[in-house]
C-alpha cells in the first residue's frame, strides 16, 4: 500500500462512494470530526460499520447539529457515540474540521463536507493521507477534541 496521499476531487467522481467504501472496509474503528453530517448515504454507511461491531465516534459541530434534525434522528435511532463542540471561542465559533480516521490506518480530510450539498452541488476535494507520523497527529486532535467536547442527547421536539 503507498504512503503517497491519495487526491480525489468532487468534479471527478463520487467522494461519498470512496467515504463509504473506506468505512465498508473499516474494521476496527471509524472517528470522525465532521463540521456537518447531513447525507443519508454517508450516515447509513456509519450506522451499519457500527452494526457490525465497528467502533464509530463522531464529533459534531455544536452549531450545524442544533439544524440538522435528520443527523439528531440518525444518532439516536442508531445510538452512534458522538459529542458536540463549538469553536475556540464559544458557540458562534465552530469546529471546523472535516476529517476521518480509519483503522489508525487512514486519514480521509479535505474541504468535503459530509453532506449532500458537497456531493451534488459544490466544488470540493478529498485526501487520503496513510503516512503514520500525520495518522498519530490526527488522532491526537480527535482524542483532544473527543475529551473537550459534551455528549449528545436527543432532544424533544
Amino acid at each position: 500500500m503507498s504512503l503517497k496521499p491519495a487526491v480525489h476531487f468532487t468534479r471527478d467522481g463520487s467522494i461519498a462512494d470512496l467515504i463509504i467504501a473506506q468505512v465498508c472496509q473499516s474494521q476496527h474503528s471509524v472517528e470522525a470530526a465532521l463540521y456537518r453530517l447531513n447525507f443519508p448515504r454517508l450516515e447509513e454507511a456509519l450506522a451499519a460499520a457500527a452494526k457490525r461491531g465497528i467502533k464509530v465516534r463522531l464529533v459534531l459541530d455544536r452549531g450545524k447539529y442544533r439544524d440538522t434534525r435528520t443527523t439528531r434522528e440518525l444518532l439516536a435511532a442508531h445510538r452512534l457515540p458522538s459529542r458536540l463542540l463549538a469553536g475556540r471561542q464559544g458557540d458562534k465559533a465552530k469546529m471546523h474540521h472535516k476529517f476521518a480516521i480509519l483503522d489508525g490506518r487512514a486519514v480521509l480530510t479535505g474541504s468535503y463536507n459530509w453532506t449532500t450539498e458537497s456531493e451534488e452541488l459544490n466544488f470540493d476535494n478529498l485526501v487520503v493521507l496513510r503516512d503514520r507520523d500525520t495518522i498519530k497527529r490526527f488522532s491526537r486532535e480527535f482524542e483532544l477534541l473527543w475529551n473537550s467536547a459534551e455528549d449528545v442527547r436527543p432532544r424533544s421536539e
